[in-house]
């Protein structure tokens, strides 16, 4: 068991929440303690991950128990990080990706993703993405789109890291897409 110093009940919570009130908390967690976070969204492990890379705090890792994903944090100081938190710069509509020529990648759980995507997206789920960087072109113009906009900034940052020039994050995402849905797999 690891220890932690502050534990979160995100169980039950769906993308951004986690991700939200886990900043909220982290804010009375002192420099050097473990924050612990319970969460059910299968996507929790690789938003908090990449979240936490983002603005310099430690990712410990994820251990599951009867369906819970437990998350272990360690907060690192600001003065003692080059991260400062920030979203994403080239965002995208959800209308302007229709007219355009890129790829829509789609970086939802691949379950989230069965249930309703936009026809000829290609899914790559958060926690994948770096695994799987191969498969996309790093001319081509891609378009990043989760449920709320807040797993697509992460992925987004992580793609122009590794070189990507052409990334857009799509705002505000699926939760806000009209038009048609595509259901295979």
């Amino acid at each position: 068991m690891i220890k932690s110093d502050i534990q979160l009940d995100a169980k039950g919570l769906a993308c951004p929440m986690p991700i939200v009130r886990t900043k909220k908390v982290m804010n009375n967690v002192a420099e050097g303690q473990v924050l612990e976070i319970q969460a059910t969204d299968k996507g929790s492990t690789a938003d908090l991950a990449a979240w936490a890379k983002t603005v310099g705090h430690q990712y410990i890792g994820t251990k599951e128990e009867g369906g819970v994903l437990y998350h272990y944090i360690r907060k690192c100081s600001a003065e003692n990080s080059d991260f400062i938190e920030k979203a994403f710069e080239q965002t995208i509509s959800n209308e302007e990706i229709t007219a355009r020529n890129g790829l829509i990648l789609d970086v939802r759980e691949a379950a989230e993703y069965a249930f309703g995507h936009i026809p000829g997206a290609k899914s790559i789920p958060m926690g994948e993405l770096e695994k799987r960087l191969a498969e996309l072109d790093k001319e081509q113009e891609i378009y990043v789109i989760c449920r709320t906009g807040t797993r697509s900034d992460l992925a987004a940052q992580m793609l122009a890291e590794q070189g990507f020039t052409n990334v857009y994050n799509v705002l505000p995402g699926m939760s806000g897409w009209n038009g048609e849905l595509s259901k295979e797999i």
